[in-house]
């Protein structure tokens, strides 16, 4: 299955970021599965790696904003991880909500072959740390072919130099997610717009006073957008858009996705737009 193939003129996708990210604890199987049941069409996580190796699906660097652990995920071994709390931050409810192994994603989604997937990889090729972050990836993508999912995930990072490291290795083989402007990839000695498969068209604001609504959602102008579909690449919106007003952008620049916290409110505008299912 190719992703989002059937892509109509009258239809936006939704990605879930982090799972319902907006109501329940981020990067939790619970916000998966209920992301899953509002019926949006992609999941997107973050990998990252423990400190004995193990696959784990947490945003940040550190555990201090979504667990009740503090320092740094990958100087924990799994089993420490897997004993913090990753829920009650978000609300007492939550409590006993865990750190959830790339694995376990990977086996939910087994289930749901129609779903597309969005994988982030958190471990960068920085001086000291390119071991960890090249051999995370390897493993990550390894995984996505063992339980046949190459075909429905796009590889997303915000590191321009882990994408050169994917398309100098596996050449075509993963859809890649990059981002617009070039700036957020960091170090590139490529064009990575050359050879992905969609993009996160971020506001590019003029100078210091500008406030646009474009800067005000992070969202690229139409003309910008244009010129990315033009390319062959994929204009997707990013999880600025949390109201009518980023969704009516969305649309008029010629967004083919919306990644989002809140894919409740997203799919009721949407659908009321007669832009999705």
């Amino acid at each position: 299955m190719m992703i989002l193939a059937d892509k109509r003129p009258d239809r936006v996708y939704v990605a879930a970021h982090r799972g319902w990210c907006a109501k329940y604890p981020e990067n939790t199987m619970q916000a998966f599965r209920a992301a899953v049941e509002l019926g949006v069409d992609q999941v997107e996580t973050d990998v990252r790696v423990s400190a004995d190796g193990e696959l784990v699906l947490i945003h940040d660097a550190t555990l201090d904003r979504t667990t009740n652990g503090t320092g740094r995920v990958i100087d924990k071994t799994f089993e420490e991880l897997r004993a913090l709390d990753a829920g009650a931050w978000k609300g007492e409810q939550f409590r006993g909500y865990q750190i959830p192994t790339f694995k376990e994603f990977m086996e939910y989604f087994a289930t749901l072959p129609d779903m597309t997937l969005d994988i982030e990889l958190k471990e960068y090729p920085t001086e000291g740390h390119e071991e960890v972050a090249y051999s995370v990836c390897d493993r990550a993508l390894a995984m996505i072919d063992e339980y046949g999912y190459t075909d429905r995930c796009v590889i997303n990072t915000f590191s321009g130099k882990l994408h050169e490291y994917i398309q100098q290795k596996y050449g075509s083989k993963y859809r890649r997610h990059v981002y617009f402007p070039i700036k957020h990839l960091g170090e590139v000695t490529t064009d990575p717009y050359a050879d992905a498969y969609c993009c996160c068209m971020f506001g590019v604001p003029k100078d210091a006073s500008f406030a646009s609504k474009a800067a005000y959602t992070n969202m690229a102008t139409k003309e910008e957008f244009a010129e990315m579909a033009a390319r062959g690449v994929r204009p997707w919106a990013g999880a600025g858009v949390k109201t009518a007003e980023g969704v009516d952008m969305a649309i008029e620049r010629g967004a083919e996705l919306i990644t989002c916290n809140n894919p409740d409110l997203i799919l009721e505008l949407l659908r009321e737009r007669g832009y999705h299912d």
